[in-house]
C-alpha cells in the first residue's frame, strides 16, 4: 500500500474517533460578550479567512487563518478581549483556514469544534485533530439542513458542503456554507466554495439564500462567486477576507468587476483593516477599521 495512502486511512480513523465523541451537543451561555445585537467582524488577517461572530449569549470564531498570520489572528483576538469561544467553526482543511487552530486552542477556551468532516493528510490538520483529541473538545460534523444555535436567536442554517460526484480531492467544495440569521437580518458565509459547489447549493435551496451581506468565496477568486450564484443570494453588501499583494492574484478583477456591476457595496481586509457589521436584527451598519 502507498504511504500516502496509509496517511489517508491513519487520518480518517482519528477524524472518525472523534466524530464519536463529538455529538451534537450547543453549550451554555458564557458572560455576555456585548450589550445587545449581533456583531459580525471579518478579522484583517492576511491572506486567509478569521470571522469573530458575538451575541449576546455567544462568542463564535469561524476559521483561523494561515500559519504564517497566527500572531496576528492571536493580536486581533486580544484586542477584541477574547478568553472563551464556545465555538469555533472550520470551513474546511486548507491552511489558511486552519492555520492558527493550535495557537487559538493553547490561548482561549474553546468549548465545541463544528467541522465540514473533509480530512486530509497535511501535517497543520493532522496536529489539530491531535489537539482537539488532547484537549477533548467536543467535536461535531455539520451536514446540510442542520441548524446551529448561536444564541439570543442567531442561528446558522448550514446550507453546505454538498455531496459532488468525483469532485473527493477538492477541499474547496467541502466547505461549510451557512447563512447566519438574526431577525430580518442574514449574512452569507462560504468558506472557499467554488461554483460547482455554488450550484448545487442554489439547486436545493434556491430562494432560501437570500441575505443581506455575503462574505464572498474563496477571497474574490474567479473559481467562485458564480453568477447563478450571486443572484440566489442578492446581496447589498459583500465582505472579501484577502492579504495585500498575495500571491494569487486575490480578488481577481473579473470578479471585482462582476460585485461592481450588481452595485454591491465592497469592503476588503486588504484596503479596509477589520470589517465590522453590527445588526439589531432589523437593519445591519459596516464599519471598517482604517482606509490602508
Amino acid at each position: 500500500m502507498k504511504r500516502n495512502a496509509v496517511y489517508r486511512i491513519l487520518v480518517a480513523i482519528l477524524a472518525i474517533a472523534l466524530f464519536a465523541v463529538g455529538g451534537c451537543s450547543f453549550l451554555e451561555p458564557t458572560t455576555a460578550p456585548q450589550k445587545d445585537g449581533l456583531t459580525i467582524k471579518v478579522l484583517d488577517v492576511g491572506q486567509g479567512d478569521a470571522i469573530l461572530v458575538r451575541s449576546k449569549e455567544k462568542t463564535i470564531l469561524i476559521d483561523t487563518s494561515d500559519i504564517d498570520e497566527r500572531e496576528q489572528l492571536v493580536r486581533q483576538l486580544q484586542k477584541e478581549n477574547v478568553k472563551k469561544i464556545d465555538a469555533l467553526m472550520i470551513t474546511h482543511p486548507h491552511a489558511d483556514h486552519i492555520g492558527g487552530f493550535a495557537e487559538v486552542a493553547k490561548r482561549c477556551d474553546i468549548g465545541q469544534i463544528y467541522d465540514s468532516g473533509k480530512t486530509t493528510t497535511t501535517a497543520v490538520y493532522k496536529d489539530y485533530l491531535k489537539t482537539i483529541k488532547k484537549k477533548n473538545i467536543p467535536f461535531h460534523v455539520v451536514k446540510q439542513g442542520e441548524t446551529l444555535d448561536f444564541g439570543d436567536g442567531v442561528r446558522f442554517e448550514v446550507l453546505g458542503p454538498p455531496k459532488l460526484k468525483g469532485d473527493d480531492d477538492n477541499l474547496n467544495n467541502a466547505s461549510i456554507v451557512g447563512r447566519l440569521v438574526y431577525g430580518d437580518f442574514a449574512m452569507m458565509f462560504t468558506g472557499d466554495t467554488e461554483s460547482a459547489a455554488e450550484k448545487a447549493i442554489v439547486k436545493k435551496y434556491g430562494k432560501q439564500m437570500k441575505s443581506d451581506v455575503l462574505k464572498a468565496s474563496h477571497h474574490g477568486s474567479k473559481t467562485s462567486s458564480s453568477n447563478v450564484f450571486l443572484k440566489a443570494v442578492t446581496p447589498k453588501t459583500v465582505l472579501i477576507s484577502v492579504g495585500a499583494g498575495n500571491d494569487y492574484g486575490h480578488p481577481h478583477q473579473n470578479i471585482m468587476k462582476r460585485y461592481q456591476k450588481q452595485g454591491y457595496d465592497i469592503y476588503r481586509t486588504d484596503r479596509d483593516g477589520t470589517i465590522t457589521v453590527h445588526s439589531d436584527g432589523r437593519s445591519y451598519t459596516v464599519k471598517k477599521e482604517t482606509a490602508k
